[in-house]
């Protein structure tokens, strides 16, 4: 199962370079080596094929199984922030990351409103109890990136909070990189055009209805407003130890494969061998008697009246 991916050399640097393992060759995160970083974002206006879109997300999907093992045997802690444009894709590609993992090892955070109390402490408390303890993964959807983005826009914070998150954010994710955790940040960027189409999309849908809310509404209306809080944000939050990585989102196939192969890329996981495991021999009965069924509460055959 186990191909090459690029590693970085420094875990604070996001994929910037690659390092080359023990046997001196450089890990890639593709079939075709560093092929999906040459060009940024790639095609990203037309839509990967279905069948290489799957095929290439399944043998990757393996490949995070291992970055797992990794990452718990190490005792590594790694936190990756999913932000971007609302219906640019970031809970598809949650969801695809998180699809074959152990939930012990890595949990999802999307946090609700803070409460009256939270809006009480310091902005990043409420982030800082649900980072990752050793042999942890923890995938922000949604981060403290909130006050610069939505609550700046929405006037849901002061001037005076927004500066202060502005000073106060390099500092603490350069706290979190020296303590050891690795940090990764990923923009999802999708069109005006785009994102109204998947709202459109959302409307008419019963299943995807509950993903639009009338706050996601306003991102139609301030789109500039937006634009321009994302661009103050990168100026100041856009560091060398902890860059932006932006994913061209304009198709979710090609977004969450890019956004995938860097992870694995620019973590410096190795593959852990496994124990062998033998399924042991049953031993024979010692008289246990199953208790009849009709004592215990059975769940209805619902599938038997498909038939």
């Amino acid at each position: 199962m186990t191909k090459t991916v690029t590693k970085a050399v420094d875990k604070t640097k996001a994929g910037s370079s690659a390092k080359t393992n023990g046997r001196g060759s450089a890990r890639t995160g593709t079939k075709s080596g560093t092929k999906a970083g040459a060009k940024a974002g790639g095609n990203a206006s037309t839509r990967l094929d279905k069948a290489t879109y799957e095929a290439e997300l399944l043998r990757m999907q393996g490949e995070l199984v291992e970055m797992q093992e990794w990452v718990r045997s190490s005792g590594t802690r790694l936190v990756v922030v999913f932000e971007g444009r609302d219906a640019a894709g970031k809970g598809g590609a949650i969801q695809r990351v998180a699809e074959y993992l152990n939930p012990r090892v890595c949990r999802i955070v999307a946090l609700p409103a803070p409460t009256e109390r939270q809006r009480t402490q310091w902005y990043f408390q409420r982030y800082v109890e649900h980072l990752p303890a050793a042999g942890e993964i923890v995938l922000l959807d949604r981060s403290w990136y909130n006050r610069a983005g939505v609550e700046r826009v929405m006037g849901f914070c002061k001037q005076a909070e927004y500066h202060r998150f502005i000073r106060q954010c390099p500092q603490f994710e350069e706290m979190l990189i020296e303590d050891g955790i690795l940090l990764r940040k990923y923009w999802f960027s999708v069109s005006d055009h785009e994102q109204e189409r998947r709202f459109t999309d959302r409307m008419s849908n019963p299943m995807k209805r509950w993903k639009l809310s009338p706050m996601d509404l306003q991102s139609i209306t301030r789109w500039e407003d937006y634009s321009r809080a994302k661009d103050d944000m990168f100026v100041h939050t856009d560091t060398t130890p902890s860059p932006w990585m932006v994913v061209e989102a304009e198709d979710k196939r090609r977004a969450r494969i890019n956004m995938i192969a860097h992870l694995l890329a620019s973590v410096p996981w190795e593959p852990v061998p496994r124990p062998v495991l033998e399924l042991p021999e049953r031993p024979p009965s010692r008289g246990y008697k199953r208790p009849p069924r009709e004592r215990f509460h059975e769940v209805p055959d619902h599938a038997s009246t498909l038939e």
